[in-house]
Protein backbone atom coordinates (compact mmCIF):
# COMPACT_ATOMS: atom_id res chain seq x y z
CA UNK A 1 0.00 0.00 0.00
CA UNK A 2 1.52 3.70 -1.03
CA UNK A 3 0.31 6.39 -2.04
CA UNK A 4 1.39 8.41 -5.52
CA UNK A 5 0.91 12.08 -6.00
CA UNK A 6 -0.65 12.53 -9.66
CA UNK A 7 2.17 15.08 -12.20
CA UNK A 8 1.87 16.13 -15.41
CA UNK A 9 1.56 13.78 -18.63
CA UNK A 10 0.53 11.30 -15.95
CA UNK A 11 -2.08 8.51 -17.44
CA UNK A 12 -3.86 5.64 -14.96
CA UNK A 13 -2.19 3.04 -17.63
CA UNK A 14 1.31 4.99 -17.01
CA UNK A 15 1.42 4.40 -12.92
CA UNK A 16 0.03 1.37 -13.26
CA UNK A 17 2.85 0.17 -15.21
CA UNK A 18 5.21 1.98 -13.23
CA UNK A 19 3.74 0.22 -10.01
CA UNK A 20 3.87 -2.88 -12.01
CA UNK A 21 -0.41 -3.71 -10.96
CA UNK A 22 -3.64 -3.82 -13.24
CA UNK A 23 -4.98 -0.20 -14.13
CA UNK A 24 -8.22 -1.74 -12.74
CA UNK A 25 -7.23 -1.73 -8.86
CA UNK A 26 -6.39 2.23 -9.51
CA UNK A 27 -9.54 2.62 -10.83
CA UNK A 28 -11.21 0.72 -8.39
CA UNK A 29 -9.51 1.42 -5.26
CA UNK A 30 -10.03 5.49 -5.90
CA UNK A 31 -13.52 5.15 -7.45
CA UNK A 32 -12.15 6.71 -10.67
CA UNK A 33 -14.68 7.52 -13.47
CA UNK A 34 -14.61 6.73 -17.15
CA UNK A 35 -12.58 7.99 -19.04
CA UNK A 36 -10.57 8.34 -16.06
CA UNK A 37 -9.16 10.96 -16.03
CA UNK A 38 -6.74 12.62 -13.00
CA UNK A 39 -5.98 15.70 -11.45
CA UNK A 40 -2.37 16.92 -11.47
CA UNK A 41 -1.79 17.02 -7.28
CA UNK A 42 -4.21 14.19 -6.62
CA UNK A 43 -3.05 11.77 -4.35
CA UNK A 44 -3.85 8.06 -5.13
CA UNK A 45 -3.59 5.49 -2.94
CA UNK A 46 -1.97 2.30 -4.31
CA UNK A 47 -3.20 -1.21 -3.61
CA UNK A 48 -3.23 -4.37 -5.75
CA UNK A 49 -6.32 -6.76 -5.29
CA UNK A 50 -4.48 -8.88 -3.18
CA UNK A 51 -3.40 -6.56 -0.45
CA UNK A 52 -7.25 -5.58 -0.51
CA UNK A 53 -8.22 -8.93 0.13
CA UNK A 54 -4.92 -9.56 2.60
CA UNK A 55 -6.11 -9.58 6.51
CA UNK A 56 -4.50 -7.38 9.07
CA UNK A 57 -1.92 -8.77 11.47
CA UNK A 58 -0.22 -6.29 12.39
CA UNK A 59 -0.36 -2.64 13.38
CA UNK A 60 -1.83 -0.63 16.59
CA UNK A 61 -6.06 -1.98 17.74
CA UNK A 62 -8.49 0.65 16.96
CA UNK A 63 -12.01 1.51 17.56
CA UNK A 64 -13.59 2.36 14.43
CA UNK A 65 -17.25 4.38 14.30
CA UNK A 66 -19.11 6.66 12.30
CA UNK A 67 -22.29 8.68 12.40
CA UNK A 68 -25.58 7.95 9.76
CA UNK A 69 -28.27 9.06 9.33
CA UNK A 70 -31.51 6.62 9.27
CA UNK A 71 -32.15 7.40 5.43
CA UNK A 72 -28.67 6.01 4.17
CA UNK A 73 -28.09 4.07 0.86
CA UNK A 74 -28.15 0.91 2.18
CA UNK A 75 -25.66 0.02 -0.37
CA UNK A 76 -23.27 2.57 1.05
CA UNK A 77 -23.53 0.75 4.31
CA UNK A 78 -22.71 -2.65 3.19
CA UNK A 79 -19.76 -1.26 1.91
CA UNK A 80 -18.84 0.52 5.66
CA UNK A 81 -19.94 -2.00 7.59
CA UNK A 82 -16.72 -4.21 7.81
CA UNK A 83 -14.33 -1.33 8.58
CA UNK A 84 -16.89 -0.52 11.74
CA UNK A 85 -16.56 -1.38 15.62
CA UNK A 86 -19.92 0.73 16.34
CA UNK A 87 -22.31 2.14 14.15
CA UNK A 88 -23.81 6.17 16.16
CA UNK A 89 -27.20 6.24 14.31
CA UNK A 90 -28.00 9.52 14.21
CA UNK A 91 -30.53 10.96 16.02
CA UNK A 92 -33.20 10.49 18.93
CA UNK A 93 -34.47 13.39 20.43
CA UNK A 94 -36.13 14.63 23.49
CA UNK A 95 -38.85 16.86 24.48
CA UNK A 96 -38.27 19.39 27.62
CA UNK A 97 -40.51 16.63 29.79
CA UNK A 98 -37.74 14.03 28.50
CA UNK A 99 -39.77 12.04 26.18
CA UNK A 100 -37.58 10.45 23.60
CA UNK A 101 -38.20 11.14 20.15
CA UNK A 102 -37.21 8.97 17.91
CA UNK A 103 -35.54 9.52 13.73
CA UNK A 104 -38.18 10.68 11.39
CA UNK A 105 -37.23 7.12 9.39
CA UNK A 106 -37.02 3.95 11.15
CA UNK A 107 -34.02 2.79 12.50
CA UNK A 108 -34.33 -1.14 12.59
CA UNK A 109 -33.35 -2.16 9.32
CA UNK A 110 -30.04 -0.14 10.37
CA UNK A 111 -29.50 -1.55 13.58
CA UNK A 112 -30.37 -5.39 12.38
CA UNK A 113 -27.70 -5.23 9.69
CA UNK A 114 -25.35 -4.03 11.72
CA UNK A 115 -25.92 -6.45 14.36
CA UNK A 116 -25.32 -8.81 11.34
CA UNK A 117 -22.11 -7.43 10.33
CA UNK A 118 -20.78 -7.62 14.57
CA UNK A 119 -21.30 -3.98 14.87
CA UNK A 120 -22.35 -2.65 17.55
CA UNK A 121 -25.48 -0.33 16.81
CA UNK A 122 -25.19 2.85 19.31
CA UNK A 123 -28.56 5.19 20.00
CA UNK A 124 -27.14 9.25 19.29
CA UNK A 125 -29.33 11.46 21.34
CA UNK A 126 -29.22 15.08 20.64
CA UNK A 127 -30.89 18.16 21.85
CA UNK A 128 -32.49 19.21 18.22
CA UNK A 129 -35.66 21.69 18.37
CA UNK A 130 -37.95 22.59 16.14
CA UNK A 131 -35.81 24.46 14.20
CA UNK A 132 -33.57 21.15 13.84
CA UNK A 133 -30.61 22.84 15.77
CA UNK A 134 -29.13 22.55 18.48
CA UNK A 135 -30.93 23.91 21.72
CA UNK A 136 -29.23 24.72 25.25
CA UNK A 137 -32.94 25.26 26.21
CA UNK A 138 -33.98 21.74 25.41
CA UNK A 139 -30.68 20.58 27.44
CA UNK A 140 -31.38 23.31 30.53
CA UNK A 141 -35.02 21.63 30.81
CA UNK A 142 -33.59 17.93 31.46
CA UNK A 143 -30.47 18.14 33.20
CA UNK A 144 -31.62 21.02 35.34
CA UNK A 145 -35.28 18.51 36.32
CA UNK A 146 -34.91 15.38 38.32
CA UNK A 147 -37.94 14.18 37.23
CA UNK A 148 -37.33 14.84 32.84
CA UNK A 149 -34.35 13.41 33.81
CA UNK A 150 -35.34 10.48 34.83
CA UNK A 151 -37.90 10.16 32.33
CA UNK A 152 -35.26 10.51 29.83
CA UNK A 153 -33.05 7.96 31.27
CA UNK A 154 -36.19 5.47 31.46
CA UNK A 155 -37.03 5.81 28.27
CA UNK A 156 -33.33 5.34 27.07
CA UNK A 157 -33.42 2.14 28.41
CA UNK A 158 -36.20 0.84 27.25
CA UNK A 159 -35.99 1.72 23.48
CA UNK A 160 -32.42 0.53 23.54
CA UNK A 161 -33.78 -2.98 25.46
CA UNK A 162 -36.45 -3.35 22.50
CA UNK A 163 -34.64 -2.50 19.97
CA UNK A 164 -31.34 -3.98 20.30
CA UNK A 165 -28.58 -1.02 20.81
CA UNK A 166 -25.52 -1.38 22.49
CA UNK A 167 -24.97 2.04 24.19
CA UNK A 168 -25.82 5.62 23.70
CA UNK A 169 -23.91 8.21 22.03
CA UNK A 170 -24.29 11.80 24.29
CA UNK A 171 -23.77 14.58 21.45
CA UNK A 172 -25.17 18.15 23.80
CA UNK A 173 -23.23 21.04 22.23
CA UNK A 174 -23.34 24.72 22.83
CA UNK A 175 -24.67 24.00 26.60
CA UNK A 176 -25.04 26.60 28.75
CA UNK A 177 -22.02 27.49 31.39
CA UNK A 178 -24.40 27.60 33.86
CA UNK A 179 -25.32 24.10 33.62
CA UNK A 180 -22.10 22.63 33.23
CA UNK A 181 -22.06 20.92 36.58
CA UNK A 182 -26.01 19.73 36.04
CA UNK A 183 -24.80 17.99 32.53
CA UNK A 184 -21.82 16.56 33.67
CA UNK A 185 -24.20 14.80 36.37
CA UNK A 186 -26.76 14.12 33.77
CA UNK A 187 -24.25 12.24 32.01
CA UNK A 188 -23.15 10.29 35.36
CA UNK A 189 -26.38 9.47 36.00
CA UNK A 190 -27.42 8.18 32.53
CA UNK A 191 -23.81 6.77 32.49
CA UNK A 192 -24.83 4.81 35.81
CA UNK A 193 -28.43 3.57 34.82
CA UNK A 194 -27.25 2.13 31.22
CA UNK A 195 -23.62 0.55 33.09
CA UNK A 196 -25.94 -1.43 35.53
CA UNK A 197 -27.69 -3.07 32.61
CA UNK A 198 -24.32 -3.83 30.15
CA UNK A 199 -24.73 -0.78 27.99
CA UNK A 200 -22.08 1.85 27.33
CA UNK A 201 -21.87 5.32 27.02
CA UNK A 202 -19.85 7.75 25.16
CA UNK A 203 -20.07 11.61 24.84
CA UNK A 204 -18.83 14.01 21.99
CA UNK A 205 -16.80 16.65 22.58
CA UNK A 206 -15.99 20.55 21.05
CA UNK A 207 -12.31 21.03 20.08
CA UNK A 208 -11.04 22.88 23.49
CA UNK A 209 -7.71 23.55 23.47
CA UNK A 210 -7.48 24.64 27.45
CA UNK A 211 -9.41 24.56 30.14
CA UNK A 212 -10.37 27.95 30.27
CA UNK A 213 -11.47 28.39 26.23
CA UNK A 214 -14.36 30.98 26.06
CA UNK A 215 -17.23 30.40 23.99
CA UNK A 216 -20.68 28.65 24.15
CA UNK A 217 -19.02 25.31 22.18
CA UNK A 218 -16.64 24.72 25.47
CA UNK A 219 -17.58 26.62 28.30
CA UNK A 220 -20.53 23.91 29.07
CA UNK A 221 -18.49 20.73 28.83
CA UNK A 222 -15.95 19.87 31.58
CA UNK A 223 -13.12 17.78 29.79
CA UNK A 224 -11.62 16.18 32.36
CA UNK A 225 -15.26 14.74 34.26
CA UNK A 226 -16.90 13.85 31.35
CA UNK A 227 -13.67 11.88 30.36
CA UNK A 228 -13.83 9.99 33.88
CA UNK A 229 -17.49 9.26 33.41
CA UNK A 230 -17.69 8.26 30.03
CA UNK A 231 -16.54 4.70 28.37
CA UNK A 232 -15.30 6.84 25.76
CA UNK A 233 -15.25 10.54 23.81
CA UNK A 234 -15.25 11.92 20.41
CA UNK A 235 -13.09 15.25 19.83
CA UNK A 236 -14.83 16.42 17.41
CA UNK A 237 -11.90 17.86 15.37
CA UNK A 238 -13.22 19.47 12.46
CA UNK A 239 -15.18 22.42 11.46
CA UNK A 240 -12.72 24.60 11.39
CA UNK A 241 -13.80 25.45 7.70
CA UNK A 242 -17.51 25.32 7.89
CA UNK A 243 -20.37 26.16 5.90
CA UNK A 244 -20.60 29.32 6.99
CA UNK A 245 -16.91 30.65 7.96
CA UNK A 246 -14.14 31.48 5.21
CA UNK A 247 -12.35 28.98 2.59
CA UNK A 248 -9.67 27.24 5.10
CA UNK A 249 -9.17 23.28 5.57
CA UNK A 250 -11.86 21.61 7.72
CA UNK A 251 -9.80 19.86 9.68
CA UNK A 252 -6.24 21.07 9.83
CA UNK A 253 -4.39 18.86 11.54
CA UNK A 254 -1.66 21.74 13.20
CA UNK A 255 -5.14 22.89 15.25
CA UNK A 256 -6.02 19.33 15.61
CA UNK A 257 -2.80 18.50 17.13
CA UNK A 258 -3.38 21.23 19.61
CA UNK A 259 -7.06 19.62 20.82
CA UNK A 260 -5.24 15.78 21.51
CA UNK A 261 -2.37 17.42 23.42
CA UNK A 262 -4.89 19.38 25.63
CA UNK A 263 -6.96 16.79 25.76
CA UNK A 264 -4.23 14.30 26.76
CA UNK A 265 -3.80 16.02 29.74
CA UNK A 266 -7.32 15.37 30.77
CA UNK A 267 -8.64 12.65 29.68
CA UNK A 268 -7.25 8.77 29.42
CA UNK A 269 -5.73 8.12 25.84
CA UNK A 270 -7.58 4.59 26.35
CA UNK A 271 -11.09 7.00 26.11
CA UNK A 272 -10.32 9.23 23.59
CA UNK A 273 -11.33 8.63 19.90
CA UNK A 274 -10.04 11.25 17.03
CA UNK A 275 -12.96 13.13 14.71
CA UNK A 276 -12.27 12.49 11.23
CA UNK A 277 -14.26 14.40 8.29
CA UNK A 278 -15.24 12.72 5.52
CA UNK A 279 -16.75 15.45 3.29
CA UNK A 280 -15.21 18.86 1.95
CA UNK A 281 -16.60 22.17 1.12
CA UNK A 282 -16.86 24.19 -1.63
CA UNK A 283 -16.94 27.88 -1.34
CA UNK A 284 -17.73 30.35 -3.68
CA UNK A 285 -15.23 33.75 -3.48
CA UNK A 286 -14.92 36.19 -2.17
CA UNK A 287 -15.93 35.09 0.93
CA UNK A 288 -18.65 37.11 2.77
CA UNK A 289 -19.78 36.51 5.83
CA UNK A 290 -23.38 36.29 5.89
CA UNK A 291 -23.48 36.01 2.70
CA UNK A 292 -21.38 33.37 1.47
CA UNK A 293 -22.82 29.58 2.13
CA UNK A 294 -20.23 26.56 1.32
CA UNK A 295 -21.89 23.47 -0.28
CA UNK A 296 -21.50 20.48 1.51
CA UNK A 297 -18.94 17.46 -0.60
CA UNK A 298 -17.87 14.29 -0.24
CA UNK A 299 -14.13 13.41 -0.61
CA UNK A 300 -14.58 11.20 -3.77
CA UNK A 301 -16.95 14.01 -5.46
CA UNK A 302 -14.26 16.72 -4.61
CA UNK A 303 -11.61 15.14 -7.12
CA UNK A 304 -14.55 14.82 -9.70
CA UNK A 305 -14.63 17.97 -9.49
CA UNK A 306 -11.74 19.07 -9.82
CA UNK A 307 -10.71 16.57 -12.96
CA UNK A 308 -13.94 18.05 -14.79
CA UNK A 309 -12.46 21.10 -14.44
CA UNK A 310 -8.66 20.64 -14.90
CA UNK A 311 -7.48 22.19 -11.63
CA UNK A 312 -4.29 21.39 -9.87
CA UNK A 313 -4.54 20.33 -6.54
CA UNK A 314 -2.45 21.76 -3.88
CA UNK A 315 -1.59 20.65 -0.69
CA UNK A 316 -1.11 22.62 2.79
CA UNK A 317 1.84 21.36 4.66
CA UNK A 318 0.98 23.42 7.62
CA UNK A 319 -2.78 22.22 7.36
CA UNK A 320 -1.83 19.01 6.11
CA UNK A 321 -4.86 19.42 4.00
CA UNK A 322 -5.94 19.59 -0.16
CA UNK A 323 -7.05 21.94 -1.83
CA UNK A 324 -8.00 23.62 -5.42
CA UNK A 325 -9.84 26.47 -7.01
CA UNK A 326 -12.10 26.45 -10.15
CA UNK A 327 -14.32 28.84 -12.10
CA UNK A 328 -18.19 28.00 -12.71
CA UNK A 329 -18.60 30.97 -15.24
CA UNK A 330 -17.72 34.61 -13.42
CA UNK A 331 -17.39 32.50 -10.26
CA UNK A 332 -14.11 31.44 -8.49
CA UNK A 333 -14.51 28.66 -6.18
CA UNK A 334 -12.18 26.85 -3.53
CA UNK A 335 -12.46 23.42 -2.29
CA UNK A 336 -10.89 22.16 1.14
CA UNK A 337 -11.54 18.59 1.33
CA UNK A 338 -9.85 15.30 2.76
CA UNK A 339 -7.12 13.01 1.28
CA UNK A 340 -5.41 9.67 1.83
CA UNK A 341 -2.22 11.94 2.86
CA UNK A 342 -4.50 14.27 5.12
CA UNK A 343 -6.20 11.03 6.70
CA UNK A 344 -3.07 9.42 6.92
CA UNK A 345 -1.44 11.98 8.93
CA UNK A 346 -4.69 11.88 10.97
CA UNK A 347 -3.98 8.87 11.71
CA UNK A 348 -0.03 8.91 12.28
CA UNK A 349 -1.78 11.70 15.20
CA UNK A 350 -3.73 8.13 16.57
CA UNK A 351 -1.02 6.55 16.76
CA UNK A 352 2.07 8.92 17.88
CA UNK A 353 -0.58 9.88 21.23
CA UNK A 354 -2.17 6.07 21.20
CA UNK A 355 -5.73 7.14 21.20
CA UNK A 356 -8.71 4.95 21.41
CA UNK A 357 -9.85 4.71 17.96
CA UNK A 358 -11.14 7.16 15.28
CA UNK A 359 -15.08 8.15 14.71
CA UNK A 360 -16.18 9.41 11.48
CA UNK A 361 -18.54 12.64 10.72
CA UNK A 362 -20.10 11.20 8.95
CA UNK A 363 -21.10 7.69 7.32
CA UNK A 364 -23.42 8.85 4.39
CA UNK A 365 -20.45 9.18 1.15
CA UNK A 366 -18.88 6.04 0.31
CA UNK A 367 -14.83 6.58 0.26
CA UNK A 368 -13.21 2.91 -0.40
CA UNK A 369 -9.82 4.38 -0.26
CA UNK A 370 -9.94 5.42 3.27
CA UNK A 371 -11.44 2.75 4.51
CA UNK A 372 -8.80 0.74 2.79
CA UNK A 373 -5.83 3.14 4.48
CA UNK A 374 -7.37 2.69 7.75
CA UNK A 375 -7.20 -1.29 7.42
CA UNK A 376 -3.34 -0.86 6.13
CA UNK A 377 -2.96 1.10 9.37
CA UNK A 378 -4.88 -0.84 12.06
CA UNK A 379 -6.13 -3.75 13.35
CA UNK A 380 -9.93 -2.18 13.40
CA UNK A 381 -11.66 -4.01 16.99
CA UNK A 382 -14.71 -6.37 16.84
CA UNK A 383 -16.62 -6.10 20.36
CA UNK A 384 -19.86 -7.52 19.50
Amino acid sequence: MQTYVVQPGDSVDRIASAFQIPAQDIIFVNQLLPPYALAVGQALLIESAEEMDAEQTSGPNLISFGYAYTYISPWILRQTLPYLTDLHIFSYGFTTEGVLIPPPQDDTWMIALSRSFGVRPILTLTPFGPDGLFNNTLIHSVVQNPTNKETLIQQLLSVITQKGYRGVDIDFEFILASDRDAFTTFVLDVTSALHAQGYTVSVALAPKTSAAQQGLLYEGKDYGALGGIADSVLLMTYEWGYKYGPNMAVAPLNQVRRVVEYAVTEIPVAKICLGIPNYGYDWSLPFVRGVTEAVTIGNVEAIQIAVQNESTIFFDETAQSPFFQYYEGQVQHEVWFEDVRSIQAKFDLIKEFRLRGAGYWQLMHWWRANWLLMKGNFIIQNTF
